[in-house]
């Protein structure tokens, strides 16, 4: 446990807080979603304690005692030939009820056409990334506060340029049983890479999200609203195809607005039955919805859904998110009790 702490507390020690988001940093397959669960409800939520042993992938906090020998896979055709998937486990060590968490995020980004500068054919390439890691949480005294962290081990292999590199996310939790109201800070990506593409350092995909839920008292709907990417405002940029021109010819760029981008960085959900064998649940991502909708088409993107079966041991669970007119994904997992 000590050479836990003194890990990150040196890997906080070389690196420095910037603001990240697609596209200005390297290994951004770390932000991807880790869960149809997580998918169906908007794509970022950090505040589910219980059997969910995936959600600790995104928030080490949340690491509890239900998921004691949790095992679970999922997976997603994502956007083209792209495939990726999760595993989690979490284990309890019973003499001091300490729960430990292993967790996995792979991706393989398909084969690829090569050729060089005279245009003549190299054969075929592919490229894929994996993260290793290991969490523990643990409550604050005897307050409502739950505090935990990931060491994340990140290798990434693009055709014949390889990369590795270290990270730490970094979460906490306000559990109020009574209210059955959640809270959470969780600081992702935190680290460094330790050798390099080809000899040039890049920044990792760095993120601060907060995010709060609450079971709706005599009604069976627990809702989530979680704000990401807080370490950057403004979020959103200008849309060319809206830009306005005038009688002159003069263009005028799209102009973002503060609730704009405070919606940018704005993502809500819904779960009925959140405590039963049966859930429906229901997500919104603004800035998806921004990003990638096509003007004078509606198409829902940012819209996501999905559902939860649990047999006996086991629990099955599906989500369908929307991205655009020609790109949408199905996310299907499972998890094993193997107690």
């Amino acid at each position: 446990m000590r050479l836990f702490v003194t890990s990150i507390i040196v890997l906080l020690g070389m690196t420095s807080l910037q603001a990240q988001l697609g596209g200005e940093s390297t290994y951004q397959f770390l932000n991807l979603i880790s869960s149809p669960r997580q998918a169906a409800l908007g794509g970022k939520v950090l505040t589910n304690v219980d059997y969910d042993v995936t959600q600790a992938l995104y928030n080490p906090a949340t690491i509890n005692l239900d998921m004691d020998n949790q095992l679970s896979f999922n997976y997603s055709n994502y956007l083209g030939d792209i495939r990726y998937g999760t595993a989690a486990y979490a284990y309890t060590i019973d003499r001091r009820t300490q729960t430990f968490h292993v967790g996995m995020t792979y991706i393989n980004y398909g084969s690829f056409d090569g050729y060089d500068e005279n245009g003549s054919n190299t054969g075929t390439f592919t490229g894929n990334e994996a993260a290793l890691s290991v969490g523990y949480a643990t409550q604050i005294g005897y307050s409502d506060f739950h505090v935990g962290a990931n060491l994340k081990l990140i290798t990434s292999k693009l055709e014949q340029y390889s990369s590795f590199g270290i990270a730490t996310d970094i979460g906490i939790i306000y559990i109020d049983p009574n209210l059955e109201f959640n809270a959470a800070l969780v600081i992702r990506n935190f680290g460094t890479q330790l050798t390099t593409y080809a000899g040039m350092k890049e920044s990792l995909p760095f993120e601060i999200d907060l995010g709060f839920s609450q079971t709706l008292e005599n009604v069976p709907i627990r809702w989530h609203l979680t704000f990401e990417n807080l370490q950057k405002w403004p979020i959103g940029s200008p849309n060319p195809s809206r830009a306005t021109t005038d009688l002159d010819g003069n263009q005028t760029e799209e102009k973002l607005t503060f609730v704009n981008n405070l919606f940018r960085h704005t993502i809500i959900g819904v779960e009925l039955f959140p405590e039963k064998g049966f859930n429906l649940r229901l997500g919104y991502n603004f800035r998806r919805s921004q990003e990638l909708k096509i003007l004078e088409q509606r198409n829902f993107s940012g819209l996501s859904f999905g559902i939860g079966l649990k047999f006996n041991k086991m629990r099955l669970n599906y989500t369908h998110s929307r991205y655009s007119s020609a790109a949408n994904t199905s996310f299907i997992g499972i998890q094993i009790n193997l107690n």
